[in-house]
């Protein structure tokens, strides 16, 4: 069995950002919402599309249910984390949901518009698959890595994932642009076909981190009864959290600042279609852009926060979150817009890399039950993601424009900055404050 800190394990720890990246990148970020957008369109004749039965505008709907996915794991994820700490199952978990992601995730294939309960299903499925393995995914960073290296180690994840999903965006770009030399009808199937190349290469890629991570075995059976056991070790990990003031403040910083980070990155290319007037392949270069300019910020930040600090690396990324959602309001420009969208992929690197691994330190070092300790840091980001894609898709639907949306997003920012000051995190973190 590998030691902490052994490259090869650090490896295929960050070896599952590789794998899972591309659907972050290719299906929730990059392809999959415009070609929501474009095929309910010609579907329904409009925007405006039938679900179950309703009336509502496709853009909306896809803010519900990216919501709606998230809600899920909320409520999901404490009760498994838990128990994956009690039972010692915790690549078993990151196993299943990393299946559920990946399958779903080639499902997209069959969705052409028309079928948008399915389609809408399966985007909720697959969400909830990369959602759920990160839970796990997460947790096994402070295994995988001490703490003097967790900066480092997180950033790495997070390269590897945009590298990754960087090189499968340019394969889908190529057969989305020269699809007839491919063989496909058109641009929609060689789309759809894309879907099921991020599927397969989520779940190929992730076996390296299967074969390498281990589950810690506690030599308890996973039965029904251990339900329970698994609420007591959520119970116990939140008498810690609420102990340390420190841990608190910063999770409650993270809770709203993550309202605008990840509802930014997940709506940025509808905003960008609609309001901007992009076009498909104009979309995914800025989107390949903004991956490769998150790989510097990946590493830019670390460095920022080994020189000054986790809490002035992160109060810094907050201060250019907040200029990006105000300048957003008024740009018009296609230029405006690849320069703000440089300027996203930059902070998005970096706050995400150092968020996860500000938490890792501040988790004390003797603890065994670390899915149930991440399970908390999910639950805050999922349930600010929860709060902050149905902001955007409620504001969008009683105002009519996603540059009101867009601006409001600057209000969780700055509410994150102002409770991040509190935490007053010291360059040297002391998880007993």
């Amino acid at each position: 069995m590998l030691r902490k800190n052994d490259k090869r394990l650090i490896n295929a720890w960050a070896s599952f950002d590789w794998s899972n990246s591309v659907y972050n990148l290719i299906v929730t970020t990059a392809i999959f919402p415009i070609y929501y957008l474009s095929a309910s369109r010609e579907a329904f004749g409009g925007e405006i599309v039938q679900f179950l039965g309703l009336a509502i505008k496709n853009s909306v709907l896809y803010s519900y249910a990216i919501a709606f996915s998230f809600l899920v794991i909320v409520f999901l994820a404490p009760i498994l984390s838990g128990i994956a700490d009690y039972s010692g199952m915790k690549k078993r978990f990151m196993q299943f949901f990393t299946y559920l992601g990946s399958l779903s995730c080639i499902g997209l294939y069959f969705f052409t518009g028309e079928n948008i309960e399915y389609g809408i299903t399966c985007s909720v499925l697959a969400s909830i698959g990369y959602a759920g393995s990160l839970v796990f995914y997460n947790g096994f960073l402070p295994e995988v890595a001490s703490k003097d290296k967790m900066d480092r180690v997180s950033a790495r994840g997070f390269a590897m994932g945009y590298i990754g999903s960087v090189i499968l965006l340019i394969v889908n770009l190529a057969l989305f642009l020269k699809f007839d030399s491919f063989g496909f009808e058109n641009g929609g199937s060689a789309t759809r076909f894309g879907f099921l190349l991020v599927g397969a290469w989520w779940i190929g890629f992730a076996q390296i981190a299967f074969y390498y991570l281990k589950d810690s075995s506690t030599g308890k059976k996973f039965t029904l009864a251990i339900l329970s056991n698994g609420i007591k070790e959520l119970k116990k990990v939140y008498r810690v959290v609420s102990h340390k003031k420190v841990m608190k403040r910063f999770l409650s910083s993270f809770f709203i600042f993550s309202m605008g980070v990840q509802t930014v990155m997940l709506l940025a290319p509808l905003f960008a279609e609609k309001e901007v007037n992009l076009s498909t392949d104009e979309i995914i270069f800025v989107v390949l852009i903004l991956q490769i300019v998150a790989i510097a910020g990946a590493y830019f930040f670390a460095f920022l926060s080994k020189l000054k600090g986790n809490g002035f690396a992160i109060s810094t990324t907050l201060i250019v979150w907040i200029f990006i959602c105000i300048s957003g309001y008024f740009l018009k420009e296609k230029v405006s817009f690849y320069g703000l969208a440089a300027m996203l992929g930059f902070v998005m690197g970096g706050i995400q890399s150092i968020s996860r691994s500000t938490y890792s330190k501040l988790i004390p070092p003797e603890t065994k039950d670390t899915a149930s300790f991440f399970s908390f840091y999910d639950i805050t980001e999922k349930l600010a993601i929860v709060i902050g894609t149905f902001s955007y898709g409620f504001i969008d639907q009683i105002t009519g424009s996603m540059r009101n949306s867009m601006v409001f997003m600057a209000i969780f920012f700055i509410g994150g900055f102002i409770i991040l000051q509190f935490a007053k995190l010291k360059k040297n973190l002391d998880y007993n404050e």
